[in-house]
């Protein structure tokens, strides 16, 4: 019965290719309600507390136990056990739920300890991370974010338990409660933004308590999907079961390959403390901004991309496997280059009218502008990367993607001192950039050379007629575009109006100049064997 249920059924390839698209667009609408949401989230932060000191020392505590949740849980650990996952189906209900519940044991066990330590040690992380703020001797600066990661750290464990339940529902196919359970925690924020400035003596204090509730939130949200499926974890603990050992000997490598994108934010944090105050939010405000089109387009299409791509290679289908690998490519190809080009050209109308009210300044304006202008220039570059990395990870290749991640962390910091000097937190971004598409580059490389990925027929038209469309539309909105003394001067709904129109303008001409040249939607579909 449960093998019936869920064991892959022998559809043809259009058949699974429209499943998969189906499964984008479900991920897709629902990150695209997160981020809206998350938007909002930062336009109340954004108001109450702008690009101050104390949203300085926020946002690092909020990054510290994130970064490690995006490199260990959603990265790492996700893209080691998907595939086990994959693996584990075809042997049946027992087995699943063994390979379940001794690596939830193990998981838990894992992120007690490191909970612990983290809130025991906050202080020592803080000024590990906020080594700028050492060299400065900011001790109020230190003491204050210690403070605050003291509320955060505990986040880790509970969200890399929330992805944990998320990686065993996509597994499954289940991919909308995983993408719509990020909306929890932009509620909890945007709750606790406007609570703490009316009840609490240090209103930021309020924004790190939301985050630890959220994830208590995030982490039962999860549990009523899991139960419909009877897979519940029931934690067991045995580090010597080969399906744990599995997932770990996988895990440990992938750290690097799956989250190279994540230690590059990092550390443009870290550096951006030796920065005059505001840097760090700056290239915050920045950085939520990229994340919409790449969490809409890129992450949701990784989501559903990796399960289908692990079911390819456990049925040992490498056409299909490749197919799958293009297709993804050309949703990224077609989405991400009008998207970037848009950020760039849009950049101070969009932070203008999503943050410019409250404590956020003309000055901050300018400079988060300036941060998103060059963190655009590298959305392709991390876009592909989401795509090309779970071509690795599905075939339990965790080494080549280290070897490559390496290289581009390597690149990243040197160019990271090489900009700073001259670009200050606009280096960072755009070392960030830089660094994304050499990442891209090397795993699309490697794939080839290796006869792992072949292109089908038609790239360069394809290519030329989006370059041609993106292009036309970049000039129709610099023609257009009011200045951005225009957009300081007007109300937020002037700004709301023009900016809507602008988007609509723009995408209106990008599609239409596509159908044009011959585009169809059948050119974005998965092509037959």
């Amino acid at each position: 019965m449960f093998s019936q249920r869920f064991n892959n059924v022998t559809d043809d390839s259009h058949e699974r290719g429209q499943r998969l698209a189906r499964s984008g667009m479900v991920v897709s609408a629902m990150t695209f309600l997160s981020r809206i949401l998350g938007l909002v989230r930062d336009v109340v932060v954004a108001f109450f507390f702008g690009a101050s000191a104390s949203a300085d020392a926020f946002f690092l505590a909020f990054k510290i136990p994130n970064f490690f949740r995006r490199l260990f849980a959603e990265g790492a650990f996700s893209q080691a056990f998907v595939p086990v996952m994959a693996q584990t189906k075809q042997e049946g209900h027992g087995a699943i739920r063994e390979l379940i519940d001794f690596t939830s044991g193990a998981l838990g066990f894992i992120l007690l300890l490191v909970t612990i330590l983290g809130v025991l040690g906050s202080s020592y992380l803080i000024m590990l991370f906020g080594f700028g703020y050492v060299i400065r001797d900011d001790s109020g600066q230190l003491l204050l974010a210690g403070e605050l990661l003291r509320f955060t750290f505990p986040y880790l464990a509970l969200i890399s338990l929330t992805a944990f339940a998320g990686s065993i529902l996509n597994a499954f196919g289940r991919f909308a409660v995983p993408a719509f359970t990020p909306v929890i925690l932009n509620l909890c924020l945007i709750a606790g933004a406007f609570y703490s400035q009316q009840y609490m003596d240090l209103p930021v204090q309020g924004l790190a308590v939301s985050v630890l509730l959220a994830g208590v939130f995030q982490l039962v949200f999860q549990l009523p999907a899991l139960a419909r499926l009877g897979l519940i974890p029931r934690p067991r603990l045995n580090f010597k079961h080969p399906k744990v050992v599995q997932v770990l000997t996988l895990m440990l490598p992938a750290v690097f390959g799956a989250s190279i994108s994540q230690l590059n934010l990092l550390l443009d944090t870290m550096l951006a403390t030796f920065l005059v105050k505001g840097s760090i939010a700056w290239l915050y405000y920045a950085d939520r901004l990229l994340e919409l089109p790449l969490a809409m387009i890129g992450i949701a299409l990784a989501t559903v991309i990796l399960p289908a791509l692990s079911s390819d290679v456990a049925a040992g289908d490498g056409n299909a496997f490749s197919r799958k690998l293009d297709w993804g490519l050309r949703w990224i190809a077609i989405f991400g280059f009008p998207a970037a080009a848009a950020l760039v050209v849009l950049a101070e109308p969009l932070i203008v009218t999503i943050f410019y009210r409250g404590a956020m300044t003309a000055m901050d304006v300018s400079m988060s502008s300036l941060a998103l202008k060059a963190y655009a220039a590298g959305l392709l570059g991390h876009m592909a990367v989401k795509i090309l990395a779970p071509g690795f990870f599905a075939r339990q290749d965790m080494k080549t993607p280290v070897r490559i991640g390496v290289i581009a962390l390597l690149s990243n910091m040197v160019l990271n001192l090489a900009f700073i000097l001259w670009l200050g937190h606009i280096g960072l971004a755009l070392a960030t950039s830089a660094s994304a598409f050499i990442n891209a580059f090397l795993l699309w490389k490697h794939l080839r050379e290796h006869g792992i990925y072949q292109p089908q027929a038609g790239w360069l038209m394809f290519l030329a007629k989006i370059t041609t469309a993106t292009s036309v539309m970049v000039f129709g909105l610099l023609s257009i575009a009011p200045e951005v003394d225009g957009w300081l001067a007007v109300g937020i709904f002037e700004k709301a109006t023009w900016l809507i129109g602008l988007c609509f303008s723009g995408a209106m001409t990008y599609f239409l100049l596509l159908w044009g040249m011959g585009f169809r939607a059948a050119d974005l579909r998965i092509a037959r064997s």
